[in-house]
């Protein structure tokens, strides 16, 4: 058994960017976390019905998965930079630490949006072998509507693929939840989209639906 951890910096990154995987990984006896980084709140600006909305979009999440864990920092969307960074090692050393994952999974270092990278940096930060010997994979996912709007020297180059066909259709209904989230095409993040990108991917390996990742290091 493995312990799978997640770092979304908002919620539903970690089901754009993982849900297929994270369902297989459950359905093989694995375990998973989610740590989230952002959150709505009444004092970052955010009224209580879309604060109540999300929080409900949350807990559905988090019984569709049947996740072991749920971690969320509640820090300002759109706002990482405004945080120390000792602090923010702190807080997430401390989970990581609390779950001590083998496997974690990171937003692409260069998505356009800062927040993401700001969360990579941050996270990777705290996977060093000499202080978290227990990690032994780390990857990177993509996210639609951040990661295909990179530079072109930067375009997210896949090394690693899971085979998430018989869970496509669960994931989808999974990425539905989040509703203020997900469009009609051409909407980046919609449920065509999210087909056609584990359709293409499968396409890589042979399989009908597919993640991809970015496979930074493994230890044996």
């Amino acid at each position: 058994m493995d312990k799978y951890l997640i770092v979304a910096t908002h919620p539903d990154d970690e089901t754009l960017g993982a849900g297929g995987m994270m369902l297989r990984k459950k359905a093989e006896g694995n375990q998973v976390y989610v740590l989230n980084m952002t959150h709505m709140d009444a004092a970052f600006g955010y009224d209580e019905d879309k604060i109540i909305q999300r929080n409900n979009e949350i807990e559905e999440m988090i019984k569709r998965y049947d996740l072991d864990g749920y971690y969320n920092l509640k820090l300002r969307p759109s706002g990482l930079d405004s945080y120390l960074e000792g602090e923010l090692l702190q807080k997430i050393g401390s989970v990581i630490n609390e779950i001590k994952p083998n496997v974690v999974i990171l937003p692409y270092y260069k998505d356009v949006h800062s927040d993401h990278r700001i969360t990579f940096n941050l996270c990777y930060s705290c996977t060093k072998n000499f202080r978290y010997p227990f990690i032994k994979k780390i990857l990177m996912m993509e996210t639609p509507s951040e990661t295909d709007f990179v530079m072109f020297e930067y375009t997210f180059k896949p090394n690693y693929f899971v085979d998430i066909s018989n869970f496509i259709d669960e994931k989808t209904k999974i990425a539905k939840i989040y509703s203020s989230e997900i469009s009609e095409h051409p909407f980046p993040r919609s449920e065509k989209n999210i087909k056609a990108y584990a359709t293409i991917r499968g396409a890589a390996i042979g399989v009908d639906s597919a993640e991809a990742f970015v496979l930074i290091k493994e230890i044996e």
